[in-house]
């Protein structure tokens, strides 16, 4: 055997077999190409995100699903906040629209409206409602229009986010009405609950004589006046704003009283019928003169709250017929917070530490109560939504939670 030498040649890749075939000489071996083929079930790269998005989409149209009421009745109370910020700037003109001719503007439409509405849908005696109901249908409209005034006449000397607070006062209001008329139960803890509130209230007017001269808690660089109000004004107001409160707690107790002799809408066109005649009785009464617009943006504001009452009416009515009693009452809270930042916005206004801790006390309260009454009758369900529940009359005396809940 020989060695080879340090000169022969060594291929570094492998060449290619020969094999002989009859009737050639040595001939390469085919070539066999090979092509990556991906597995059943391994995801396309290429339409990933495509994949990525279309699982989004249908996670978020089913969280929109499942909580369609809660988010349409959250909604409402952004339209709501909306509406009674409008208010808010037409209480800064140099000559301010006065409250009860801002109700003439925001519950004119209503009632045409509810009628229309009724005899489309063929709703029998669609005009003066059912007879054994009547009285009551008038004191639902006459205390809801009180109500109404509360609100819009604090707003001239209150924050936003203040007034709105003191509207959620209703459900402890309520409870104490219905223990006195309708005879229903009402708690040592509801009492306390109570308590607690008007401690929160406290804090929210801060009387002089308890907390001393309020210009020390004044905001210097707020647009809004309200931060500048002086003590006797702000003491009235939330004196007005309390009164309106109970008068629409006494709306809700004549709706639990009328239960489901009456529909809904007799109850929203009775409120805003009323509130017309008494707001423009008062003002012929008290000689109140009407405000005419003068600008532009004037007008727009007044349109805003016509516009968002009733998107905000709209929204509550179906997200009240998709919801239930206890997550319903929990989306309307989040009118406080778009009242705070909405307030920040426009009239960069910080609420001060006793504000804010005076509405945590307020909303815990109320809170508490509608969960209190929630859990001592199951057959009797009864929700208190604060100003908005009250201006639209949609909650009524129902016999079963399934009531509340609608396919």
């Amino acid at each position: 055997m020989s060695t080879k030498s340090a000169n022969t040649y060594i291929p570094l890749v492998q060449e290619p077999r020969r094999h002989h075939v009859l009737g050639s000489i040595f001939t390469p071996a085919p070539t066999v190409k090979t092509s990556f083929r991906l597995p059943s079930g391994t995801i396309n790269l290429s339409t990933l995100p495509r994949q990525r998005w279309t699982a989004i989409k249908t996670r978020c149209a089913d969280f929109v699903g499942a909580n369609a009421g809660l988010l349409l009745i959250m909604l409402a109370q952004l339209f709501f906040s909306l509406m009674n910020l409008a208010v808010k700037v037409l209480d800064q003109l140099d000559t301010p629209v006065p409250a009860l001719e801002l109700i003439i503007v925001r519950m004119v439409r209503g009632a045409p409206a509810s009628v229309r509405g009724r005899i489309i849908m063929k709703i029998p005696d669609p005009f003066l409602g059912p007879k054994d109901v009547r009285l009551l249908l008038v004191c639902r409209g006459v205390t809801g229009f009180f109500g109404l005034f509360g609100v819009y006449y604090s707003l001239q000397y209150l924050s936003l986010a203040d007034t709105t607070v003191l509207t959620f006062l209703g459900p402890l209001f309520t409870a104490i009405l219905g223990h006195l008329i309708l005879k229903e139960s009402y708690s040592t803890k509801e009492a306390l609950a109570g308590l607690c509130s008007l401690f929160g209230v406290v804090l929210i007017a801060r009387p002089p004589f308890l907390f001393g001269d309020p210009s020390s808690m004044m905001i210097a660089d707020s647009d809004d006046s309200a931060a500048k109000t002086n003590a006797s004004d702000r003491l009235r107001a939330v004196g007005v704003h309390l009164f309106g409160v109970l008068l629409a707690s006494g709306a809700m107790i004549s709706i639990r009283a009328i239960g489901k002799r009456a529909h809904a809408m007799h109850c929203m066109t009775f409120f805003s019928l009323w509130s017309v005649i008494v707001a423009a009785s008062a003002m012929v009464f008290l000689k109140v003169p009407v405000v005419y617009p003068t600008h532009w943006s004037w007008a727009a504001m007044l349109l805003m709250i016509g516009i968002f009452g009733f998107a905000a009416q709209t929204c509550l009515t179906m997200g009240l017929q998709r919801e239930t009693a206890a997550r319903g009452t929990m989306g309307v809270y989040v009118q406080v917070i778009f009242a705070g930042v909405l307030e920040r916005i426009f009239f960069k206004t910080v609420p001060s530490l006793l504000s804010m801790t005076g509405a945590a006390i307020i909303i815990a309260s109320a809170i508490f109560v509608v969960l209190t009454k929630q859990k001592q009758s199951l057959g009797d369900v009864s929700v208190e939504l604060g100003e908005s529940a009250v201006e639209e009359g949609l909650l009524q005396h129902a016999e079963s939670r399934d009531d509340l809940v609608k396919p």
